[in-house]
């Protein structure tokens, strides 16, 4: 069951990362990110309400570190999405963030089945695949390259200490640490953003698009934090980071992106993976 809520968070991402990247393309990164965060913490605060839920103190203070963390890696990704592929930046920022992931797993005294260790290795093969396979029959100026290559790993680093750290909240806290991992953020950019001279408002061109994106994120969060609760970060990890497949597919059929001969074959091994995590 943890697996399965974590493949449907991944869905959810890759749709929401999608949508935020195109919508960064009309407007500033930490803007269209103000506006998935709000629309985000209507759909977590909503859904909050119905699960029980008694945090403490520091379960809420460790939801706004995972929440500040995650907001800076979501800035990163969608300017990074904004000026280069999303066949490059998306799966460096999730086989980067799966590692974090696995390895603070590992280093807890976490011990996930033989196959399932092997599935691990083969989804963080997979991601690597298809970040490696991006510039498969394309021409790429290295100046390009090193900025996707920056950004992806700047979220690796945002997504991967959002997820340690929102796992360590305790059961008992239902979804409250995602309110303030949604507050948190809101209330820094809300100081942010007129110091850089940034609008507050997304462009209405783009709203939808933020806020779709944020109901996806918002979405996901949801869906992760009850994967961890019913499984082990280390499998829960490799299957919530297999969203750079769902941007790549939606950026194959929307924007054209070419998907090649080595894409689809990490494709197919993130897909074996999937089984033997599963199993």
């Amino acid at each position: 069951m943890a697996v399965l809520l974590a493949l449907f968070a991944s869905v959810a991402w890759g749709t929401g990362d999608f949508l935020g990247g195109l919508a960064s393309r009309r407007a500033a990164a930490l803007t269209v990110v103000l506006t998935t965060e709000s629309v985000g913490v209507i759909v977590v605060l909503g859904l909050a309400f119905f699960v029980d839920g008694d945090p403490t103190a520091r379960d809420l203070l460790l939801g706004a570190a995972a929440g500040l963390a995650g907001v800076a890696g979501l800035t990163m990704l969608f300017r990074g999405l904004s000026i280069g592929r999303a066949s490059v930046v998306a799966p460096v920022s999730a086989v980067g963030s799966a590692l974090i992931q696995v390895t603070w797993g590992l280093l807890h005294g976490e011990h996930p089945g033989g196959l399932a260790l092997v599935g691990i290795v083969l989804a963080l093969g997979a991601i690597g695949i298809v970040a490696g396979a991006a510039t498969e029959g394309e021409a790429t100026h290295h100046g390009r390259r090193a900025h996707e290559l920056g950004y992806g790993l700047g979220a690796a680093v945002g997504f991967g200490l959002f997820l340690v750290i929102i796992s360590e909240t305790s059961d008992a806290a239902g979804l409250w640490p995602l309110v303030t991992a949604r507050l948190a953020p809101i209330a820094v950019l809300l100081i942010l953003l007129p110091v850089l001279r940034l609008p507050l408002m997304t462009p209405r061109l783009v709203l939808p698009q933020a806020a779709a994106a944020g109901i996806a994120d918002g979405a996901a969060t949801v869906l992760l934090l009850v994967a961890l609760r019913a499984g082990i970060i280390t499998l829960v990890a490799p299957a919530a980071n297999l969203y750079p497949a769902v941007t790549v597919l939606l950026a194959r059929a929307i924007q054209h992106e070419r998907i090649g001969r080595g894409r689809a074959i990490g494709l197919a091994v993130a897909l074996v993976s999937i089984v033997l995590i599963a199993v």
